[in-house]
C-alpha cells in the first residue's frame, strides 16, 4: 500500500535507483509532464499573504521562485544562514488566484502565511532549515502559516492535506489532469480551528486529561494551531493502556487477521505466553505503549530495520488502534468504517475531532490515516495524477 509516508521519503531513492516506483504505472510514467502550474488561492480574508515551494531534487534543497524559476541554496559556512534569497510568492488580496509553474521535485511543501513572510534558514550540507511550530524561539512560531505536501516526479504528482502536525488555517486541494479528470480534497473548513481547541479543552475538562495541551496561542492570545498528541505523549503517558490491554487480552483467544493489502496476502495472528502478538509469517509485536499508539513510528512500530511485510502489517495495526477499531474488529482493515472510528472512550480525539469537521472524512491526522479497506472508501488526504495539469490550493480564513 502507497501512504504518504512511503511516497514522500522513498521517492528520491527511487528516482536514483532509476526504477519505476511501485505507486504508479508505466503509462503514468509515460505521461508525466515536466512542470505543472500550482494555483495558489488567497480565502484567507487577509490581503497579505504569502507562499513558498521548497523540497529537494536531485539530492539538493530547491525553492520555487514566483517567476517559476530555481533557486539552489549553497552550503554555508555556519549553521543557520539565513536563505542567500527572497523566494516569498506574494498573493493578491482576498479572493484572488496566483499561478506558478512548478518542476519535478520530491519531499516538497507548499507553506502560505498570512500577515508577514517566513524566514527560512540553511545549515551546512546545505539543508534547509524550516518553520518550527516547536521552538517557541524561532522567528516563525507567533505566525499563521500552514503548509500542504507534495512530491512530483517522473510518474506522478502526489499531494496530500496533512494535519499529522497540527491544524492551523485550513487548507483545500483540488488537482486537475490534463486528460481532464478533477480530484478534489476539500479539507477542513474556514474557521475550524477555533472550535477543535475548544473541543480539545472540554475533553480534557471532563477527564482531567491533556488534550488542551494541544492547544497552541500567539502572542495575542488567541489560538494560533492545535498540534498533534504525539508530541504531548509524555503528558499522556498511560491515556490508551486500559484499550491496548484489552486488545492484547483478546487476541490471547481469538485470532487477528491483517490484510496486507499487497503480495503478503492476509496474515493471522494470536498473543502467546510471552506477551507477543506473533504472526503466522514469524513477525512478533511487543504491547505497544500509548506514545507508539500516537507516534506510529516507535516501540513495535518503528521501521528501522523493519522487513517489508512488517512494513506492510505496522500501518494496519497502528491505524486500528488510532481508532480504536481493533478490539471490535479482527480482520484488519477490511469491515472498517468511519462511523466506527474513535468511539471509545480513550482514543486519539485528535483524529476524532479533526475528523468530525472534515467534510468527505478525507485527511491525514496520524502518519497511517490512509489505510483503507480493499474496495472501500479512502480516508486519505490524498490526490494524485500520472498527468497533472493544475494544482490548486486554497487557504482559508483561520478564524
Amino acid at each position: 500500500m502507497v501512504t504518504r509516508r512511503t511516497f514522500l521519503s522513498a521517492s528520491a531513492a527511487a528516482m536514483a535507483a532509476g526504477v519505476v516506483a511501485p505507486f504508479a504505472s508505466r503509462e503514468a510514467a509515460a505521461a508525466a509532464p515536466q512542470r505543472f502550474t500550482l494555483n495558489l488561492v488567497n480565502a484567507s480574508g487577509q490581503n497579505t499573504a504569502y507562499a513558498y515551494v521548497v523540497g529537494l531534487s536531485g539530492g539538493r534543497p530547491l525553492f520555487v521562485r514566483a517567476d517559476g524559476g530555481s533557486y539552489y541554496p549553497p552550503s554555508p559556512s555556519s549553521p543557520v544562514t539565513p536563505l542567500g534569497q527572497d523566494c516569498a510568492i506574494a498573493l493578491g488580496g482576498h479572493g484572488s488566484s496566483t499561478r506558478v509553474s512548478v518542476p519535478r521535485m520530491y519531499g516538497a511543501r507548499i507553506y502560505v502565511v498570512t500577515g508577514s513572510k517566513l524566514n527560512f534558514f540553511v545549515n551546512p550540507g546545505p539543508a534547509i532549515v524550516h518553520p518550527s511550530f516547536l521552538n517557541t524561539s524561532d522567528p516563525n512560531f507567533n505566525k499563521n502559516w500552514t503548509f500542504a505536501e507534495f512530491t512530483f516526479n517522473e510518474y506522478e504528482l502526489f499531494s496530500n492535506i496533512s494535519y499529522v502536525d497540527f491544524v492551523a488555517a485550513p487548507l483545500g486541494l483540488s488537482l486537475r489532469s490534463l486528460s481532464g479528470r478533477v480530484e478534489t480534497i476539500p479539507g477542513l473548513p474556514a474557521g475550524s480551528l477555533d472550535p477543535i481547541c475548544y473541543a480539545l479543552q472540554q475533553q480534557a475538562s471532563r477527564e482531567g486529561s491533556a488534550w488542551d495541551s494541544l492547544i497552541q496561542r500567539g502572542s495575542n492570545g488567541l489560538n494560533l494551531r492545535a498540534m498533534s498528541a504525539h508530541y504531548q505523549a509524555g503528558r499522556f503517558q498511560n491515556y490508551l493502556s486500559g484499550y491496548i490491554n484489552a486488545v492484547w487480552s483478546k487476541y490471547a483467544s481469538t485470532t487477528l487477521t491483517v490484510d496486507t493489502q499487497s503480495g503478503f496476502g492476509r496474515l493471522t495472528a494470536r498473543v502467546g505466553g510471552d506477551g507477543l502478538l506473533r504472526f503466522n509469517n514469524g513477525e512478533t509485536f511487543a504491547r505497544p505503549s500509548t506514545a507508539d499508539v500516537l507516534s506510529c513510528d516507535s516501540g513495535p512500530f518503528s521501521l528501522a530495520g523493519a522487513s517489508e511485510v512488517r512494513k506492510a502489517i505496522i500501518p494496519r495495526l497502528a491505524a486500528a488502534l488510532n481508532r480504536t477499531t481493533l478490539l471490535d474488529n479482527a480482520d484488519q482493515p477490511n469491515g472498517e468504517v468511519a462511523s466506527r472510528f474513535y468511539r471509545n472512550a480513550q482514543t486519539n480525539h485528535y483524529a476524532r475531532l479533526v475528523h468530525e469537521r472534515l467534510p468527505d472524512n478525507r485527511g491525514y491526522a496520524f502518519p497511517y490515516d490512509d489505510v483503507s479497506p480493499s474496495g472501500g472508501q479512502d480516508f486519505s488526504g490524498a490526490a494524485r495524477s500520472g498527468d497533472p495539469d493544475t494544482l490548486t490550493v486554497t487557504l482559508r480564513a483561520l478564524r
